[in-house]
């Protein structure tokens, strides 16, 4: 008893070993097909399953979907029922039985091959030739312990299940046994599923050149989307961004810096940004020049040349240029030095970067 949650997870590590050296080796160009498949689609990628592989498919799809693959989840019995008005010309459907024979899985091949969708299986079968086999290592010999299908007639050790024979890709995720102590509940064989989905997503987020950016514009809610926020969602615009003109006198610069709270303010021509006013700096004249400082204008007093952004770079940047400086707020500006806004440290907070 005490070992049964080890075997567990060394049964299904060797199976995704097993898969891996198939990926690798005998399926390497199957799985090159697929991936050829669902990156040239023009619509999306339907991704469908039955039970427990129904659940795997929902996380294929939104793995897919997040990473730069449209994608969604098509439940086979809702689709007898209306939903297969999703499935149009021009998408790819990735069908998952474990089996093979799913029958809500079958009855949908007939309007598959009417619309002319491309079909990708995941199924159970092991697909190579008797050649492949014997280069095989030992480990990965063994056949696959599966109950004998009604719809096929036969042992699915002997033939290729009806899925994988309809579908113009057919992907291998049989494994040598599951890792129920009964060899009955799907665990080897869905997670061989759900690695394999991941596998196809990844290649083809790379085929696509699928970037950081990308990703975190797929991601504008939640922790995540927090992280990867971008500089301009966060920024203080129009009245709220301080700012000031060389002429200003300095009460007039303490009074823009008090009213818009930020402890500094821009120093602007027209529209270009050309320095800034910290109270770090009016700090620093008061030590140097005392109550003279109130005669000074902001082009004599600002700093020049100050730290900018582009509102495109992500929040994360913006934090880092901040400790590297050692300040507390960045002006941001477009390629041409126009301000269009100032990120603080505060605004900041609510990225849980801080």
């Amino acid at each position: 008893m005490k070992r049964i949650g080890e075997n567990v997870v060394r049964i299904e590590a060797e199976a995704l070993r097993a898969l891996a050296d198939r990926i690798a080796g005998p399926m390497a160009a199957v799985f090159q097909r697929a991936v050829d498949l669902m990156f040239s689609c023009a619509g999306r990628v339907v991704v469908t399953g039955m039970g427990k592989s129904g659940l795997i498919a929902r996380k294929i799809a939104a793995t897919l979907s997040s990473t730069g693959t449209p994608a969604l989840y098509l439940h086979p019995v809702e689709a007898l029922h209306g939903d297969l008005g999703m499935v149009v010309r021009g998408d790819v459907v990735l069908a998952l039985s474990a089996s093979g024979e799913t029958e809500e899985i079958l009855a949908l091949l007939a309007t598959i091959k009417r619309l002319q969708v491309p079909l990708i299986s995941m199924t159970g079968d092991e697909m190579w030739g008797a050649e492949e086999r014997e280069a095989k290592p030992k480990v990965e010999s063994r056949t696959i312990s599966r109950p004998t299908s009604t719809a096929a007639g036969k042992s699915a050790r002997s033939t290729r299940s009806t899925l994988a024979g309809a579908a113009d890709v057919a992907l291998d995720c049989s494994v040598d046994k599951e890792a129920c102590t009964l060899g009955l509940a799907p665990t080897a064989s869905t997670t061989t599923m759900l690695a394999l989905g991941d596998a196809l997503a990844v290649t083809l987020s790379e085929k696509r050149g699928f970037k950081e950016e990308d990703f975190a514009n797929l991601h504008p809610g939640g922790k995540l989307g927090k992280r990867l926020a971008r500089v301009e969602s966060l920024m203080h615009t129009g009245a709220a961004l301080p700012r000031v003109t060389p002429q200003a006198k300095m009460p007039d610069v303490i009074y823009e810096m008090s009213r818009k709270k930020l402890g500094v303010t821009a120093v602007v021509e027209g529209d270009k940004l050309i320095g800034i006013i910290s109270d770090g700096d009016l700090r620093r004249l008061l030590e140097k020049r005392g109550k003279d400082v109130l005669d000074l204008t902001a082009g004599e007093a600002m700093t020049k040349s100050p730290r900018t952004i582009t509102a495109g770079e992500f929040a994360a940047t913006a934090l880092a240029l901040m400790e590297e400086k050692k300040i507390t707020s960045l002006m941001v500006v477009d390629g041409g030095g126009k301000l269009e806004g100032i990120v603080h440290l505060h605004d900041l907070w609510s990225t849980e970067l801080v």
